[in-house]
């Protein structure tokens, strides 16, 4: 009978090598498809057969890689060197493409970043031409409201007093005071309405470039890729750009090599499925039985019997055979 527990045992002991490859061949293609694209962005007067050359030589690492791993001992020193020299260079061939295309990501990405900024930078000068003709528009419109006030407090206190012939106090308002007074307030109370609707437009502009800023900085998502860049840079106190260098090479010092790594991490997983051999003492090579507590339970139960018929044998010898068996072994002796 099957022990179940055993038979799950060798079935994830199968699945886990294949786990291992699938996941080296995804790391290899994704890092080489990087790599291709980067190297053709580098080259691009000549794209295609740069793509045509970068596919070749990443397979080609992946082969090198194997051939290193299982041929390790016996391959030529001198081959052995220059493959393993090979493999070095083809990782940092792979690693500056995925640098190339990373780093033109970020600098298509930097560059809208810098054209919002720009766009921002010049509403804001608007914004700023405004504010300072508001300014002006409002200390004058302070001025004028007072100006419309002092010629109203004028009109109303235009009186003159005088004695008559007859000693009679005599209190009148001068006429060419008053002529004057009103045609003062009507220019200031003129000025006061265009003054009053130069501000309030002032206003309006002022109101559309700040909703132009929000706008324009709401509708892109530059902000949300740049975001934690931004961040690390007034955290840290570096520039962005150095900080997304210091990234790249982490991440390229960890991607191919990583490739390589599960790649020979796959060879040795499926070089532990093939079964052992032995020589045994006639010189063959034989297969090696699997030690485990079932196969071990298995051989002490067979040594036992073994014993025990052996004693049974001893103890009650097997009954003579029949005249005629007798006489048939004779026959068959002779």
């Amino acid at each position: 009978m099957i022990n179940p527990n055993s038979a799950i045992k060798k079935l994830q002991t199968r699945i886990f090598p294949f786990t291992i490859a699938l996941t080296a061949l995804a790391v290899s293609a994704s890092a080489a498809f990087y790599s291709v694209s980067g190297l053709s962005k580098l080259f691009a007067g000549a794209a295609f057969a740069v793509i045509i050359m970068a596919a070749s030589l990443e397979i080609a690492k992946l082969v090198i890689a194997s051939l290193l791993y299982q041929y390790r001992e016996n391959l030529p020193r001198l081959l052995k060197y220059y493959l393993s020299v090979a493999c070095l260079v083809l990782i940092l061939i792979t690693s500056m493409g995925i640098y190339g295309f990373l780093s033109a990501a970020y600098q298509e990405t930097a560059a809208l970043a810098g054209n919002v900024d720009a766009q921002i930078s010049l509403i804001e000068t608007k914004r700023d031409n405004v504010k300072e003709q508001l300014a002006i528009y409002s200390n004058e419109k302070t001025s004028i409201n007072g100006a419309v006030s002092d010629l109203r407090s004028g009109l109303s206190n235009n009186v003159i007093q005088y004695t008559d012939t007859l000693g009679n106090v005599l209190t009148t308002t001068s006429s060419s005071t008053r002529r004057a007074l009103e045609k003062q307030l009507d220019q200031a109370i003129k000025r006061q309405t265009e003054i009053n609707s130069r501000v309030d437009n002032l206003n309006q502009q002022l109101f559309d470039y700040e909703t132009e800023i929000v706008e324009v900085t709401s509708s892109n998502n530059v902000a949300g890729e740049l975001g934690p860049l931004k961040y690390l840079s007034g955290l840290t106190g570096k520039p962005m750009d150095q900080i997304i260098n210091i990234l790249l090479l982490v991440i390229i010092f960890v991607f191919d090599p990583l490739a390589i790594a599960l790649v020979i991490a796959a060879n040795f997983a499926f070089e532990q499925l093939q079964k052992k051999t032995k020589e045994n003492v006639y010189g063959e090579q034989v297969e090696e039985e699997e030690w485990d507590e079932e196969h071990a339970h298995d051989m002490v139960l067979n040594q036992m019997v073994e014993e025990i018929g052996d004693d049974l044998f001893k103890e009650t010898p097997p009954p003579p055979l029949p005249k005629k068996e007798r006489l048939r072994y004779k026959d068959i002796t002779k």
